[in-house]
């Protein structure tokens, strides 16, 4: 705000106008007036105007508390590590399962590892449609992302595997990944492999015949829950309310209102359920999939299962492109509107959509950075 005229300055201006007309002390007086009354007028404005920024001010922190307030009923922190009473972890089993994860001499062409569907530095998401598997076949489905995945309900998009232990151990035998033909076979690879004996050895010490693939499946799920990505909404919700920008929490506030959290909602934000994609439309009209995916109905042969799947973690979606189960959309506006359409039976206007995305920008989180580190893998000699 510039400066306002001091009172000594409209005193001289009224010393000049009174010698311009003269001196008279009626014009002296009549000027002085008037001075007076226009000072007193800028300097009431002047404090309208603080009163008004300030009041803002406070109404703008009272907003912020109570959307903080009401994130906290819905959402909450992440943790350090997604921890498992099945599988406690170590710093031994982790540091297997890191070598593990890049290891392709397992798969039945030697092309196959797990970070060939999820590479660390794309967010653990290989931005394909649907993810190449041994001798290029093509995966059933788009391959979600490993970080903050082993805190939700199930593995894979119709939940046919039970956790990340048991989708690391039939990834070693599934068609499409590793292909091999049998976990012996799997196993008598990694024991060719003589620098795998010590590792093994010190991830399980207590088994007399550490490798095998429950124990590949052990060391690669107990390095997948340390990939946790903290991001700023994490920061929100500890009560540091400044750190989303204003379009991150108008983002959120529309987040809640629309109804998106009835399914996206607490740690992952998504992940803890299963529902049917296409409520109120069926999805394909919108995402022009080329095949109708029936869901979980493969797995349970249930007729309320089709079209039903796992819904999925959305921390660093912006980051994991592209959408859907098959990869259909790769826009995360276009994603947004569909969700809109068949789930809520809404038709979300463009503001509303920039600043859903906008929050869920917001959920894009740090990678661990020994994560970003690629491990050397033991020598077969």
């Amino acid at each position: 705000m510039e400066e306002l005229p001091s009172a000594g300055y409209y005193q001289h201006w009224v010393m000049f106008k009174f010698h311009d007309q003269g001196g008279s002390t009626s014009v002296k007086e009549e000027l002085m007036g008037k001075i007076k009354r226009g000072y007193k007028f800028i300097v009431k404005i002047a404090l309208l105007l603080l009163i008004v920024c300030f009041a803002g001010s406070s109404l703008g922190d009272n907003g912020d508390e109570d959307l903080l307030r009401q994130a906290k009923q819905v959402f909450s922190p992440l943790p350090q590590v997604m921890s498992s009473d099945k599988n406690p972890i170590t710093p031994e089993k982790i540091k297997l399962g890191k070598i593990l994860l890049y290891e392709t001499r397992i798969s039945v062409d030697g092309t196959v590892s797990c970070v060939r569907c999820h590479p660390i530095g794309l967010y653990a998401a290989d931005g394909l449609k649907k993810s190449i598997g041994n001798n290029c076949k093509v995966n059933p489905r788009n391959a979600p992302t490993l970080f903050n995945a082993a805190g939700q309900i199930s593995a894979h998009w119709i939940g046919n595997r039970a956790d990340v232990e048991d989708q690391a151990k039939q990834s070693v035998i599934g068609p499409p990944s590793f292909g091999m033909q049998s976990y012996e076979a799997a196993e008598k690879r990694l024991k060719e492999i003589k620098g795998y004996m010590d590792l093994f050895k010190k991830a399980f010490p207590g088994d007399n015949e550490p490798v095998k693939v429950d124990n590949f499946a052990k060391a690669v799920g107990a390095f997948e829950r340390t990939l946790v990505t903290p991001s700023p909404f994490d920061i929100f919700l500890k009560g540091k309310k400044g750190v989303l920008k204003e379009n991150e929490k108008r983002g959120l506030k529309t987040f809640i209102e629309t109804g998106c959290t009835a399914c996206h909602s607490g740690t992952y934000v998504g992940g803890q359920m299963y529902q049917k994609f296409g409520i109120v439309e069926p999805y394909w009209k919108y995402t022009k999939s080329e095949e109708i995916d029936e869901g979980r109905f493969l797995v349970t042969k249930n007729e309320s299962d089709k079209y039903v799947f796992k819904v999925p973690g959305i921390r660093n979606v912006s980051k994991t492109s592209p959408y859907f189960h098959d990869g259909s959309v790769d826009k995360l506006e276009d994603a947004v509107l569909i969700m809109g359409k068949v789930q809520l039976g809404s038709s979300l206007t463009r503001l509303q959509i920039e600043d859903i995305v906008a929050f869920l920008k917001s959920l894009t989180g740090k990678i661990p950075e020994d994560a970003l580190k690629i491990p050397l893998l033991p020598l077969r000699e």
